[in-house]
């Protein structure tokens, strides 16, 4: 899937194309087990089954990336999770954030399939993770939803609560630093305010505190019909 970034770094801004052709997402990769634990329930609530372990890491098929400003699901009961999304290319990892957009009715029958259901969205922008990698733990992850017509929060913490991604990756590779070429991975979420639900407006970013920029990435979701 060929991909397009614009990369902000210390030397200005440069476009990079590249081709991700293997797509990981890296489930329950919390730091604190307590928190791991409240997003469990959260999902138990939903009557989704606990994990066989954690973390776990979920293939999911390249196309199913996206840049678009809106994607089409099938059913209401979809819905978003702002993540980390690092990527190799030119020999190097880069940052940036995606949507774990899920379809949560059928991940109470199977997490892997909710997850390959739906479309991921992507960023258009980026950083090298070398330039953050030295304080990763200040980074903050937030998003918003649109109920009855008012922005709201729906997620927000810093990356401190979540497993670091040359640990994600550690576990995905054995032992490996860097992801192989054309291989992209979300890092894990953060819990939802007010618990986990729809909104047809998603609007995510990663906040860098010390350099005072945000990767920011919006999108529509349009419901189609759920034809039996």
């Amino acid at each position: 899937m060929l991909i397009s970034f614009q990369v902000e770094t210390e030397q200005g801004s440069r476009q990079l194309d590249t081709d991700i052709h293997t797509l990981i997402v890296a489930g329950w990769a919390g730091r604190d087990h307590a928190a791991i634990e409240h997003h469990i329930e959260e999902l138990a609530a939903l009557g989704i089954s606990r994990p066989s372990a954690v973390p776990l890491y979920y293939r999911i098929a390249s196309n199913q990336l996206t840049q678009a400003p809106q994607v089409q699901v099938v059913g209401p009961d979809s819905s978003g999770e702002v993540e980390t999304f690092v990527f190799a290319a030119e020999g190097e990892l880069y940052v940036s954030i995606a949507s774990d957009h899920t379809d949560r009715k059928l991940e109470a029958h199977s997490v892997a399939l909710s997850k390959q259901a739906c479309v991921k969205p992507v960023a258009t922008g980026a950083w090298r993770l070398t330039e953050v990698a030295e304080y990763w733990d200040e980074l903050v992850i937030r998003s918003y939803i649109e109920e009855s017509g008012a922005q709201l929060l729906y997620q927000e913490g810093p990356l401190a609560s979540l497993r670091t991604p040359q640990d994600l990756i550690a576990g995905y590779t054995h032992g490996a630093a860097l992801l192989p070429a054309g291989c992209g991975m979300t890092c894990g979420t953060v819990a939802a305010i007010g618990g986990i639900r729809s909104a047809q407006s998603f609007t995510m970013e990663l906040f860098d505190p010390r350099r005072q920029r945000t990767l920011r990435h919006h999108y529509e979701v349009e419901v189609l019909p759920e034809v039996a």
